[in-house]
């Protein structure tokens, strides 16, 4: 392990985990195809779908951590959200993330390119009125919330994610939270999702530690700067950012499923 491919993961960990502060995501969405191309395309290395959803999810855990800390101020934090999705969501994650090892690759693939086409649906639906909601007067049903929350931890598991990139559309549209309280409660809930994803993943040993470890360094780094940066920019623009950001990772991982 040289240090070009050590710079590599290094700025690979950077972009995600900032990306993963500002959005409200952990950044498995962005991290999966960097690591899974961006290495082999240099010529300074090369990992297995298996071996990417092992490393995405340790980096996802501690990215998610940086920005919950970002966000514990202001009130965006909703703790009954976070409870009922984030119990849920951690049954599923777990399930998914020991059963990923009985998967081909192609399969992986086919999943997490799946869940990022459902997302990007979601993503362009109009999202009318939900930013006008007082925070402390927003409502949702919560069997609803953990219903679609064990479904997404399944998926998430799987490949190694912690399901922010399905959770953000599924809060926005269907139980019409506001984007701020959105992005900060889907944070947290992701850290107690990838706490499942992680389980599962070391339990049956398809985690790289080096690589691992670079990628945990530059979470902690970068996520804080990306939660804090994600506070000021406008909500419509933060809606925008992430639908685009998905679409074009769909497109990225259906090119190379087909």
């Amino acid at each position: 392990m040289d240090i070009s491919f050590i710079i590599t993961i290094f700025l690979i960990g950077l972009v995600g985990s900032f990306i993963s502060g500002m959005l409200g995501i952990g950044g498995a969405i962005i991290n999966f195809p960097m690591l899974l191309y961006i290495p082999a395309m240099l010529g300074v290395g090369h990992f297995t779908a298996h071996q990417v959803s092992g490393i995405t999810a340790i980096q996802v855990f501690f990215a998610t951590i940086g920005g919950v800390l970002a966000y514990r101020k202001g009130g965006f934090l909703n703790k009954t959200l976070i409870t009922y999705m984030g119990i849920s969501i951690l049954m599923g994650s777990f399930i998914g993330g020991f059963g990923s090892t009985h998967m081909p690759e192609s399969g992986i693939n086919i999943v997490y390119g799946i869940l990022a086409l459902i997302a990007v649906f979601m993503m362009f639906v109009p999202k009318k009125g939900i930013d006008n909601i007082p925070l402390e007067e927003v409502k949702f049903n919560k069997w609803l919330a953990a219903l679609f929350a064990f479904i997404v931890g399944i998926g998430a598991g799987i490949v190694g994610a912690g399901g922010a990139f399905l959770l953000v559309p599924i809060m926005l549209v269907v139980l019409k939270v506001p984007t701020r309280m959105t992005i900060a409660s889907s944070l947290a809930i992701t850290m107690i999702s990838s706490i499942g994803a992680v389980s599962g993943k070391v339990a049956t040993g398809q985690v790289d530690i080096l690589p691992s470890l670079i990628m945990v360094v530059a979470s902690l780094i970068a996520s804080p700067i990306g939660a804090n940066v994600g506070k000021r920019v406008n909500t419509k623009v933060l809606q925008i950012i992430m639908g685009f950001l998905i679409l074009a990772t769909a497109v990225k991982t259906w090119i190379g499923i087909l």
